[in-house]
């Protein structure tokens, strides 16, 4: 009888442990079905140019439900993301969100740098190689052949057969440019001028298609020719100074940098059209565009996943001006929250709510004005490179004989002439070494290495490690310069970036949409993070050069 109760016991406890495991299996095999990809009809990336990570807390409760709340509320916020190297500028930083690494894999070390074999200057996406499309100005002469490795957008084309699409749309031509890729079907940026139109290159296209020419020849730009007035009541901005301060730049026939700025009476003695740039009408037009392109391109219709790449310059335009603590930006923030709602309603009409996944970030963050900053008592100020070129100049010759060691100084790094110093019998190493001690007897900088560090050193961290992330063995210079957490190259109104201190390097991250969790984290991310999480939603490969990794928190299982 024993034996039996023990027998059936036994068989029970058999029995229910192969039941556990076949329910196990069959709910590891389901995570293992829904890991595999998630298939959008439309993944939509934005980048909103030189925007802090704190613009999102400071101006939360003036915006509208529809655009960076439901980003927040709806989606996952990467608290603790970060640019990883330096220079943080709009070129690498596109560039690094799409490719999914830095400057010293993807090769767009700055807007413009200093070409060594060329011995001239070259701009991230200029190419004479192509000629304009819809406008007869230059301005349409770019491509994206500087950049060394494929982006995720790129990956997506090549997954599909290039039958998914790419559409990359900005005001500038290298947030277009460089985010579409080098299969993109089409990248558009706005020409203004005398012209105000959205125009492209013939690495694309021989010709513009018919929605973009309806779109130029609509009133759709024009509307904006008119003044410039917060969108709220003006003392309700209490998170930004002082309309009126000596820290902001002025238009041409301005008197001060005062609300209501008139655009229509600005007009002919500030470029024309290209005064809507440093407004918020250059966002919505921006806006008004993308939502032109996903009907003229049929974006999102079917299975096969698209990409629409945006990126809103204007918010860098009028940070440059009016700097990170005026009146001006938080409006314009205020004012691209309406925008953002604007298009994700479009989105969800056009291509189903549940359909789509974006993502948002920045291209660099921005320090707040220096003159401001010291007369609150916080170490700030300027350094003008033309202040110790003199003395400078007066060790080259010293020391070398020459100035002419010395080729170029662009992105806070020396270019040295290679061959005079060998001539000398000089190591270039060494010349590296002497240069950089010199210069950190100057007021304003802070530390220098040289190229022969980065290329003999494996930084993990702080300063250095984000010198070398952004340091190209083939492009970058060979001495490189830090300015003090505070001090800027730059006039004495308005905000820059482009150093590697926390202030240009922290910005948002939001996900949202098909495949995203809801959540936040404040474990560090990194801006070559985006790119591969976007691969592993898609199931499609990471671009060829990526070295971030995939945001494992931001997937849904």
């Amino acid at each position: 009888m024993r034996n039996t109760k023990h027998f059936n016991y036994g068989l029970f406890i058999c029995m229910l442990f192969s039941v556990t495991m076949t329910l196990g299996q069959k709910k590891s095999k389901g995570q293992e079905t829904t890991k595999l990809r998630t298939t959008p009809k439309l993944v939509v990336g934005i980048v909103v140019d030189q925007m802090r990570y704190d613009y999102l807390t400071r101006f939360w409760n003036h915006f509208d439900e529809g655009g960076f709340k439901r980003l927040v509320e709806e989606g996952f916020n990467c608290k603790n993301n970060h640019f990883n190297y330096a220079p943080t500028s709009t070129g690498p930083g596109h560039t690094s969100v799409y490719t999914g690494a830095a400057p010293a894999t993807h090769g767009i070390i700055g807007n413009n740098w200093y070409d060594k074999i060329d011995e001239s200057s070259v701009y991230c996406a200029a190419d004479d190689s192509y000629t304009s499309v819809g406008t007869s100005s230059e301005a349409g002469k770019m491509s994206p052949h500087r950049m060394n490795v494929t982006t995720i957008t790129d990956e997506l084309r090549l997954h599909t057969q290039m039958r998914g699409k790419t559409i990359a749309i900005a005001l500038k031509d290298r947030g277009a440019v460089l985010p579409g890729g080098h299969t993109a079907n089409g990248a558009y940026w706005f020409h203004g001028k005398n012209e105000g139109r959205w125009i492209s290159s013939t690495f694309y296209m021989e010709s513009l298609p018919q929605w973009v020419q309806d779109f130029n020849n609509s009133n759709a730009v024009e509307s904006y020719k008119k003044p410039w007035k917060t969108l709220k009541p003006i003392q309700t901005y209490r998170e930004s100074g002082a309309d009126n301060n000596s820290y902001e730049g002025l238009f041409k026939g301005e008197s001060a940098p005062v609300f209501p700025h008139d655009l229509s009476k600005l007009w002919n003695t500030n470029e024309q059209y290209d005064i809507l740039k440093y407004s918020p009408y250059g966002n919505s037009i921006t806006t008004d565009f993308a939502i032109a392109a996903l009907a003229g391109e049929n974006l999102g219709i079917d299975a096969i996943p698209d990409f629409l790449a945006i990126s809103y310059s204007s918010t860098d335009y009028v940070g440059h001006k009016y700097g990170v603590n005026s009146k001006e930006v938080q409006d314009m923030y205020v004012q691209l929250d309406r925008d953002l709602q604007r298009l994700f309603s479009t989105l969800d009409k056009k291509v189903g709510k549940d359909a789509y996944t974006v993502f948002l970030t920045a291209d660099h963050g921005a320090i707040d004005v220096p003159a401001y900053l010291r007369d609150q008592k916080i170490p700030a100020g300027y350094f003008k490179y033309s202040e110790i070129k003199p003395e400078f100049d007066e060790f080259l010759k010293y020391t070398f004989g020459t100035t002419d060691v010395v080729k170029d100084f662009s992105n806070y790094q020396f270019f040295l002439d290679h061959k005079i110093i060998k001539n000398l019998d000089i190591e270039v190493e060494k010349a590296q070494g002497i240069i950089a001690a010199e210069l950190l007897r100057y007021s304003g900088i802070d530390r220098v290495y040289t190229g022969d560090q980065m290329l003999r050193n494996n930084y993990t961290s702080g300063i250095p490690y984000i010198l070398q992330s952004g340091y190209h063995q083939k492009r970058s210079g060979d001495v490189l310069v830090v300015l003090k957490p505070g001090v800027i190259s730059y006039p004495e109104t308005g905000s820059t970036h482009g150093s590697p201190q926390i202030y240009d390097t922290h910005v948002p991250l939001l996900f949202y949409g098909k495949g995203i969790r809801k959540g936040s984290t404040v474990k560090k991310t990194e801006i070559p993070d985006i790119a591969p999480t976007i691969a592993t939603l898609l199931g499609v490969s990471f671009p060829n050069g990526t070295t971030g990794k995939p945001i494992e928190a931001v997937l849904e299982h």
